[in-house]
């Protein structure tokens, strides 16, 4: 089975974008180079100065007794996606303006896909399109950066592989999405779940009160096993990541299920798989899947745990947040260090708390369903300032 073919409906659809020169293979394996190894440490390393500059910043003019409320979804996102962007593109003057036209663009996006667009959002979705090819357009890159950054070597990437120049400034937003959409939203559901789950918060903050914080040559998430702070995450994306994985069947071929079932898959035929209901929320898997246990990917020993089961066998795959095989997501372990550094730092230097203590999460946008990460329909009130000494915890 192969993606191509609805790969390219959806890009034609939400970016307006057409590369028939790029084959699949040859786009991932520029990926690989990026967000692996060496490249991957150095992304690392420049997401956490950018994260550290934004989320502080704000905050040195202030004192530690002057609260800041705000909405924590709107929060997250507008710092892990502007940290993001400072990281890839490297355009410090118009940041918050990509951000604010993203987010404009990002709220129409699934109706760009469905094609159920009002009149006026249609002119909404289009106009912030045309302004974010604009603001992304490689004529606009900036030319004192290394020569090997992300998005000198993207641009590169496209002109070797044909891409003509309006192309390659769609592209630029395709990946501005692709890598830039899901960060936000999974840091406001792993502090809105440790918010209004005390015990889950605690034995977070006991784990980080024993990692060593002194030496500010160190990570502390890189030098030291966090298994708690892994487990929450891990339950996290396991309640919140919702993306569809389709497939095109390329020939003829029977699919046998676990349960002895059968199908007979036709050529042309699609085929729609939906990891968030099974496995992760199969009750047969995660006991009260739809309960958020901060100790449910822990094992009685603290150590992580990998080993679930269904009916008796053990599972490959027992939540799937970010694909899997040979099309799991190449940015992974970009993003899960990006919302790792982001839940730390904001732990270690700010007193975080609800406005309204009996608050609760908000519920799930329906609407996003499909398409990664999910959105909150609403935000959740809260109010921080700096610790009166850094990570007190």
């Amino acid at each position: 089975m192969e993606t191509s073919s609805l790969k390219k409906q959806l890009l034609e659809k939400i970016f307006c974008l057409q590369l028939p020169s790029i084959k699949p293979t040859a786009e991932r394996k520029w990926m690989e180079q990026h967000f692996r190894g060496l490249n991957l440490s150095k992304l690392n390393s420049s997401m956490s100065v950018h994260l550290q500059n934004l989320l502080l910043s704000d905050q040195k003019c202030c004192s530690p007794s002057q609260w800041t409320k705000d909405g924590l979804f709107s929060l997250c996102y507008s710092l892990l996606f502007r940290a993001g962007y400072l990281t890839l593109f490297e355009k410090q003057e118009n940041a918050s303006v990509v951000y604010e036209e993203f987010r404009k663009f990002d709220h129409l996006l699934t109706k760009l896909a469905r094609c159920s667009l009002k009149r006026g959002e249609s002119q909404i979705a289009t106009l912030s399109r045309e302004r974010l090819w604009e603001l992304l357009s490689p004529n606009c890159l900036n030319s004192e950066s290394e020569s090997k950054s992300w998005q000198q070597s993207y641009h590169h990437f496209l002109q070797q592989e044909g891409a003509d120049a309006e192309m390659q400034k769609r592209a630029f937003l395709l990946q501005l999405w692709t890598t830039q959409c899901n960060a936000g939203p999974s840091a406001f559901w792993l502090l809105g779940f440790l918010l209004t789950h005390p015990e889950a918060m605690e034995a977070v903050k006991t784990e980080i009160r024993g990692l060593n914080l002194q030496n500010p040559h160190t990570d502390p998430l890189k030098a030291h096993n966090t298994p708690v702070f892994d487990s929450v995450l891990s339950e996290t994306l396991r309640l919140t990541a919702a993306v569809m994985i389709s497939r095109e069947v390329v020939q003829d071929k029977i699919l046998r299920m676990a349960s002895g079932q059968e199908y007979h898959l036709r050529r042309g035929d699609r085929v729609c798989l939906f990891p968030f209901l099974s496995p992760q929320n199969d009750p047969l898997i995660h006991q009260q899947p739809e309960s958020f246990k901060y100790d449910r990917f822990l094992n009685e020993d603290m150590t992580v745990r990998d080993k679930f089961y269904k009916d008796g066998k053990r599972l490959k795959y027992h939540t799937v947040p970010w694909g899997a095989g040979r099309n799991i997501c190449v940015g992974k372990d970009f993003a899960v260090s990006a919302i790792k550094q982001f839940v730390f730092l904001f732990l270690t230097h700010l007193d975080l708390e609800l406005c309204d203590p009996e608050a609760k999460l908000p519920p799930v946008n329906t609407s996003r369903y499909g398409f990664g990460m999910l959105q909150p329909d609403g935000d959740l009130q809260i109010r921080y300032r700096l610790k009166r000494t850094q990570h007190e915890m």
